[in-house]
């Protein structure tokens, strides 16, 4: 693995798809004017916006003035939670931490966690008990966890919140699954998906009692300033390939998660596998090696040439446990996170799981176990 490097963090950032590199390099000779503007240049900005947001839709199956587009998924989640206004909101305590944070932020709001299971899926009966008890009027479930995969009940959740709004964090799923048929508002991120970096997706449902939470106005469904129109082409171009990919590249990774999955149960001593083994995002696993540092463990792979993620995957400082996993009850210390892109192959995760046995046992032994 020396010779070549095998990036396995495509939960963190996807690598630009071919059709977003060629979107872009091209929207960036004509989508470089403010769309706001009356000029010609601006115009043609403003049509370009528009077919992006046109393409977004259709490969989400929403309308098209339900999309907005913002600078980041976390913008996307920021605007797309605190915009349903609330008297409390409840979050799952699997969450990405920009949910949490925005949540806090939101000083007004008390925040209510709710439970979830071993496999990280939310309890449905405490989504309805915090809404019954008039505790919350907004409820943020992930449609899937970014960090051990599971897919959420999200027809289940929706039934639950009865009156309260819905609000759906789809950065790590966005492309990847169907959209759910049900939610206020849903979060996205490009560089989830194989677009680039600094846009997000935010969809509102036209029924949804939201308006715009920050300085500006209020009152608007607009982009609110937003000018990154290559960006926006090329995350659109990104999504409509990943979509009409999409069940050829899921079953692949399916597969190669299952084999990541099964060998490393057999052949890893002390090791927890965490999340469903169905149910569950096709492209990524986490599991927990007990007495290893994850951090040591992800330099060892890293050395040997394969990139993996360790730590809170939604914190700042990422050496930090795992909250998701304490959250279900799992493994928290030693754990990895291994993701696929799109162009992984059986024989580079065969790499990896061949040389995995041989380094966690080199590293406990270097601990004196």
């Amino acid at each position: 693995m020396t010779d070549s490097f095998t990036y396995l963090d495509a939960a963190s950032a996807e690598p630009l798809h071919p059709a977003a590199r060629d979107v872009l390099l091209a929207a960036a000779e004509q989508g470089y004017a403010d769309p706001r503007r009356l000029h010609r240049p601006a115009r043609n900005a403003g049509l370009l916006l528009s077919n992006a947001r046109e393409v977004v839709a259709e490969a989400l199956g929403v309308r098209r003035d339900e999309v907005l587009f913002t600078s980041s998924g976390t913008a996307a989640v920021q605007a797309g939670l605190l915009g349903l206004g609330s008297r409390g909101i409840g979050h799952s305590a699997v969450e990405h931490q920009a949910v949490i944070d925005a949540a806090r932020w939101s000083q007004r709001s008390p925040v209510t966690e709710l439970a979830v299971d071993r496999e990280a899926r939310v309890e449905v009966a405490a989504v309805r008990d915090a809404v019954a008890a008039g505790d919350v009027d907004v409820v943020a479930v992930q449609q899937a966890n970014h960090e051990v995969g599971t897919v959420q009940p999200m027809d289940e959740v929706a039934d639950a919140t009865g009156p309260a709004a819905l609000f759906i964090d789809a950065c790590a799923s966005m492309g990847r699954l169907p959209l759910p048929p049900v939610g206020d508002a849903i979060a996205g991120s490009a560089r989830k998906w194989g677009g680039p970096g600094g846009v997000g997706v935010l969809v509102v449902r036209r029924s949804a009692r939201w308006r715009w939470p920050f300085p500006g106005d209020e009152w608007s469904r607009t982009d609110q300033g937003f000018s990154n129109i290559p960006g926006a082409l090329a995350a659109a171009a990104a999504l409509q390939a990943v979509v009409a990919e999409r069940d050829e590249v899921n079953a692949r990774q399916h597969q190669l998660i299952s084999l990541v999955r099964e060998r490393v149960r057999a052949e890893v001593p002390d090791v927890d596998v965490a999340g469903p083994d169905e149910d569950r995002l096709p492209h990524l696993v986490t599991f927990s090696a007990l007495y290893v540092d994850g951090e040591a463990l992800v330099t060892a792979l890293d050395r040997l040439g394969a990139g993996v993620a360790s730590g809170s995957a939604c914190t700042s400082d990422t050496r930090e446990p795992s909250r998701v996993l304490a959250a279900m009850g799992a493994l928290t210390h030693g754990n990895v996170r291994l993701s696929l892109t799109r162009d992984t192959t059986r024989e580079d995760v065969e790499r990896v799981l061949d040389a995995l046995p041989g380094i966690v046992k080199d590293l406990r032994a270097e601990a004196g176990l």
